[in-house]
């Protein structure tokens, strides 16, 4: 959960920098919100979660 929450504020913090930066419209942006929304509620959500989790792991077992 706090994987999700924390991908979830990361993501939401780079769209309104794109938006802001004249890098993506507010159309297209909300088009991508939209997508991934609805995305979320398909067969593929679980795939998509365990794959950013392991992702999230591989990086928290890089040491520097």
């Amino acid at each position: 959960m706090a994987i999700s929450l924390s991908m979830v504020l990361l993501f939401a913090v780079i769209l309104v920098v794109m938006i802001r930066s004249g890098s993506i419209k507010p159309g297209p942006a909300l088009v991508a919100v939209l997508f991934g929304f609805f995305l979320a509620s398909t067969g593929m959500a679980p795939s998509i979660n365990r794959f950013m989790n392991s992702i999230a792991d591989t990086i928290n077992q890089i040491s520097f």
